[in-house]
């Protein structure tokens, strides 16, 4: 039977790599879609009377029912249930999400009797703002869902192969998402004078990655036959190889595991729920330049995260040495938001904000680059699957939380701002929050992921991890 088999699907270049980029734009077009409304917080809150508490709550709603327990039932279906059929669930998932979040958002359903009553109960948002976290918290599950997804794949396709590069490349597709969007989203919202239009644009879009993914499928069914056919699978696992929920017990129980949830939830905690705020802050610590502008400057962090993230995997598959890099990555994170907080409103420099930006985005780079392709390498393959979503909860609990708080400091710390009073009198457009003590908790968290690096490199070299050395032997 082995003999049958020359090469398998994912011996050809052209054919692993065409699976990575089918994958990947699945992810680029949600992570488009996760960031659509970032650029566009002064205007939400102008057409739909979203205060920042209150897209915070909203920002935080994404990550609220993989909290709850979603991401770990995730990563049993992904363990059970296969690459495939998790695939396509999780994409429709996303599709389905950013369906009920556009009519939440939508003009015309503000006047409906649904987004009243929408409004009249449990707390006191926005109808439509409850609209859309619902929708958000549905995209939000097949958005974890598929990362984790992605993940297992790429393992799985690059096996003794380029591994770190595969899953840099796909990181940094998904970035330039982040960057395009910031672009984008702005530029449609000012020609169609609606914050609705953008997301109506990535929903068609995310119905785009959902194709993508089921082309995908056809080919990981061939390599799984080619892999039964040359003795490497079998059609059913054994009893040994199985995955069973008991074997979540291995990852909570373990040491390893748990190192790299805590960095990977410090870290993320200072950068996603940063980039629903980003372009808000430059535009407050840039003396009120336009929202355009402020987004424009912003687009410039995944794009330092893009174009250096695959030149990391590389390394990393030859050289190895990815402790160090997580370690230098939350280094480069505490200053750049140091910086944000105090030598920006400062100096008022569009050229530091564009440095600072690209270096922040250079950390973000090392983190993930280093991060990912770590865990197989402490982690059994046949709960790989269970590992990252477990990964992802944890960090889920950090980004569902941290959003929320950044918002509620924001507006109890500026609710005496003679500034910030004068300009919501004036019903201006533009509100001139001071950033400054939410810079400081992003900060903070870069320190704590600092820490927890340091003991990891530690932990590495008394346990003999690997995670210095390089991906191909």
């Amino acid at each position: 039977m082995a003999e049958k088999v020359q090469k398998l699907l994912n011996d050809y270049p052209a054919a692993r790599w065409a699976a990575l980029i089918l994958i990947a734009l699945m992810m680029f077009f949600g992570y488009m879609f996760v960031d659509v409304m970032s650029p566009l917080q002064s205007l939400v809150e102008q057409q739909r009377g979203w205060t920042p508490d209150v897209f915070g709550t909203y920002a935080s709603s994404e990550y609220i029912l993989n909290v709850f327990g979603f991401l770990i039932i995730a990563g049993i279906i992904l363990d059970k249930m296969g690459v495939r059929f998790t695939g396509v669930l999780s994409a429709s998932m996303m599709f389905a999400g950013a369906t009920i979040k556009f009519i939440g958002i939508s003009e015309w359903f503000q006047d409906t009797a649904v987004c009243a009553w929408l409004g009249s109960w449990w707390t006191a948002l926005p109808g439509s703002a409850k609209m859309a976290s619902l929708g958000f918290m549905i995209f939000g599950c097949g958005c974890e869902m598929a990362g984790t997804t992605v993940s297992k794949a790429i393992a799985k396709w690059f096996k003794g192969k380029e591994m770190a590069l595969a899953m840099g490349i796909e990181m940094a597709i998904a970035r330039v998402g982040v960057f395009a969007i910031f672009s984008i989203s702005p530029l449609i919202a000012n020609k169609l004078g609606s914050v609705q239009a953008p997301v109506g644009f990535c929903t068609v879009l995310l119905l785009i990655g959902l194709i993508n993914f089921i082309v995908f499928t056809f080919m990981d069914k061939k390599f799984d036959g080619q892999l039964v056919e040359a003795g490497l699978k079998s059609e059913e696992p054994s009893a040994e190889d199985e995955f069973h929920i008991k074997d979540l017990g291995k990852i909570f129980s373990s040491l390893n595991f748990w190192v790299v949830a805590l960095l990977c939830v410090l870290y993320y905690s200072a950068i996603f729920p940063f980039q629903r705020y980003g372009a808000n802050m430059l535009q407050c610590n840039l003396d009120g330049i336009p929202a355009a502008t402020a987004a424009n400057i912003f687009r410039w962090f995944p794009i330092g995260a893009a174009a250096i993230t695959p030149f990391l995997g590389s390394y990393l598959d030859h050289k190895g040495k990815g402790a160090t890099m997580l370690i230098w990555g939350a280094l480069l994170l505490i200053v750049c938001h140091l910086v944000f907080a105090f030598a920006l409103p400062a100096t008022g420099s569009r050229v530091l904000a564009y440095v600072t930006i690209v270096v922040l985005g250079i950390s973000f780079s090392l983190v993930p680059a280093a991060l990912w392709p770590s865990v197989p390498k402490i982690i059994d393959e046949k709960i790989l699957g269970s590992a990252y979503c477990l990964i992802f909860w944890v960090q889920n609990i950090g980004l569902c939380l941290v959003p929320s708080l950044i918002g509620s400091v924001l507006a109890s710390t500026n609710a005496n701002n003679p500034a910030v009073i004068a300009a919501k009198a004036a019903g201006a457009e533009f509100i001139p929050y001071n950033y400054t003590i939410p810079l400081i908790i992003f900060a903070g968290f870069g320190v704590l992921a600092f820490i927890i690096a340091l003991y990891l490199k530690a932990l590495d070299k008394k346990r003999g991890l690997g995670l210095e050395e390089p991906n191909i032997k």
